[in-house]
């Protein structure tokens, strides 16, 4: 049976509708980065999609190639993530999305080497005539954070984070939303089958103790 992250790691995949505290140890993504409002048709954040897809599905099917990947194991391709900012803005501003500057990413198996990885994005553009090269090899350590299950269209999200804030008060922290520790979604839901009312995303957000 083929070894999926979000069930494997429900701690980081699967919160609740209430907040809860994790520390997220670092994790190897494939990513693009890019700018502007992502629901541009055609935009670049639809395009980095795209990409994603296409190396994060070479690096799965390796297995039927010649090249054997040194640990491979099957797994589920995991969901699409996002880390979201805006310069000049605490938080989030749904309102100035033309503002968001994002890294779009999905997570890598750890026996994903970077020569691995750079092998991937050479068969890729062999294989599909497309340039790969915005697609990038990307570690990244979140620690100490808040989360929660949002369901719903991703401009309610404020209700979810007001919440989320609130519970970190509580417990005697506070956000720590940086140009290095970043807002963070991950899309558990495919929008082109799940209906915008029913969409889960988690959101989570760095934290550190309140002085």
């Amino acid at each position: 049976m083929a070894f999926d992250f979000k069930k494997e790691y429900k701690e980081f995949y699967m919160p609740g509708r209430k907040p809860c505290i994790v520390s997220v140890p670092p994790v190897n993504y494939l990513a693009v980065r890019g700018q502007g409002d992502p629901n541009v048709e055609g935009g670049r954040y639809k395009q980095s999609i795209g990409l994603l897809y296409g190396i994060a599905f070479t690096i799965k099917m390796s297995k039927n190639g010649d090249r054997q990947i040194d640990g491979y194991f099957d797994y589920v391709v995991p969901p699409l993530e996002g880390f979201w900012r805006q310069e000049g803005i605490n938080g989030v501003d749904y309102d100035k999305k033309e503002m968001f500057r994002w890294i779009s990413v999905i997570r890598l198996p750890d026996f994903v080497t970077e020569k691995d990885f750079e092998w991937a994005i050479k068969e890729a553009e062999r294989k599909k005539k497309t340039d790969f090269s915005k697609v990038e090899f990307f570690t990244f350590s979140e620690g100490l954070c808040v989360q929660c299950m949002h369901i719903g269209v991703y401009d309610d999200e404020p209700a979810t984070v007001a919440v989320m804030h609130e519970f970190i008060r509580q417990q005697g922290y506070v956000t720590d939303l940086t140009a290095q520790r970043l807002h963070h979604e991950i899309y558990l839901s495919d929008p082109r089958r799940v209906a915008p009312e029913k969409r889960k995303t988690v959101i989570r957000h760095p934290i550190k103790k309140a002085f």
